[in-house]
């Protein structure tokens, strides 16, 4: 059996050491062994339960979790998938419109004439109506690295970039980039600075709405992946504002520009970032009051 050290567990599982080494000590994980004065775990044991009070689930989320079971047509569940894939995906270049990608969610199939269309596009726009079921499925859970990289790896599995040796599709990029034409964090810092970031935003108890878009900021700033964290960026503040019982947004084509302002500007002015995601917020709100769904 494989054994991984307390530092290892903590950072699987984006919980601090002394958490785990607490674990250990009481018997909460099976076949943890206290060597000397170190503590080795078996590297497949699981986090344990913990015991927490009850929280209600928004009655948003609760939506589209029926409504994706039972596959309901013409529902929150199916224009949330059709329009926050269309807009993250046109933000970063997508060809597609917002019919096709409606025309590929409703038929699983392509019916263009007389138009070339990029396989990737096609492709991650599947992949991230599966990003998005992801999301709904596990809303709630705390955000980890682990988390985070499994949704890189969603979006851009199967496309070019995943043939290509140095991309590292569901990991942290090997090479440095830029975004907007800033610096971002260099390669060998990413991990730290991940880890770092989720630390301290798992550690506020009663997470806010700014507390969101201060994450996106942070995180959109390391630029942990190669190339997808504009689209894994904005996944990861659905899932909180689902988590939080806060009104979710969609950054639309018409609020691009002011988004991308916001992000430049929160370490200044964080009214930027702020108003255009209310303005998102406003957008989606008036969905929820269409499908009577209570907020």
């Amino acid at each position: 059996m494989d054994y991984i050290s307390v530092t290892e567990f903590a950072e699987k599982f984006g919980i601090s050491e002394r958490t785990a080494r607490n674990y250990c000590a009481t018997g909460k994980i099976e076949g943890a062994a206290l060597i000397g004065k170190t503590w080795s775990i078996p590297a497949d044991a699981p986090l344990p339960s913990r015991k927490s009070r009850q929280r209600t689930t928004m009655p948003l989320l609760a939506a589209l979790r029926r409504e994706r079971e039972v596959g309901m047509k013409g529902s929150i569940y199916h224009r949330t998938q059709i329009d926050l894939t269309y807009n993250s995906n046109h933000i970063e270049g997508s060809r597609l419109t917002h019919d096709q990608t409606r025309f590929i969610y409703e038929t699983n199939t392509i019916g263009v004439e007389g138009e070339s269309l990029r396989i990737d596009d096609i492709i991650e726009t599947t992949n991230h109506f599966r990003c998005i079921d992801m999301v709904i499925d596990r809303a709630e859970e705390r955000l980890t690295e682990n988390l985070v990289k499994e949704l890189h790896l969603r979006l851009k599995a199967g496309t070019s970039d995943s043939l290509k040796s140095w991309f590292r599709v569901g990991e942290y990029k090997h090479l440095p980039n830029e975004v907007g034409g800033n610096e971002t964090t260099p390669p060998e810092n990413v991990h730290r600075a991940m880890r770092d970031l989720l630390r301290e935003y798992n550690a506020i108890k009663h997470k806010s709405f700014e507390d969101i878009l201060d994450l996106h900021y942070r995180f959109e700033m390391i630029h942990p992946f190669q190339d997808g964290n504009g689209r894994v960026g904005r996944l990861v503040m659905f899932k909180e504002c689902l988590a939080n019982g806060i009104v979710p947004f969609i950054i639309t084509d018409e609020l691009k520009m002011f988004y991308y302002r916001g992000l430049r500007e929160w370490p200044r002015v964080k009214e930027y970032l702020r108003d255009t995601c209310l303005t998102a917020q406003d957008n989606f709100k008036l969905l929820l009051d269409y499908f009577k769904i209570s907020y």
